[in-house]
């Protein structure tokens, strides 16, 4: 079941990878047969387009960094509950 899910990620990946890929080829296209607007304000305009692509990247990979920490210490709360049930299901003294 595992591999089914590593390969459905990465079919959404690249899926999503084609769309940006598509978009910026559309987006460049327009800017580049645009006959009204001058050279400077292409370049502007590509250039916040640039900006805004890193500071959404960013933000992603803080959200995942986020949701990475909060899952570790989830799992960490749960092994140490799991171990504290099982001293007191089998009745050892805690040696702490």
């Amino acid at each position: 079941m595992s591999n089914f899910n590593k390969n459905d990620n990465a079919l959404i990946t690249l899926f999503n990878g084609a769309g940006v890929v598509v978009a910026y080829g559309m987006l460049g296209l327009s800017l580049y047969m645009s006959p009204d607007v001058p050279l400077s304000t292409k370049g502007y305009w590509g250039i916040g387009i640039l900006l805004l692509t890193l500071s959404l990247v960013n933000f992603v990979k803080l959200r995942f960094d986020e949701r990475l920490s909060e899952d570790r210490v989830t799992r960490l709360e749960e092994a140490r509950n799991e171990r504290i049930l099982s001293e007191y299901v089998s009745g050892d003294d805690a040696k702490d």
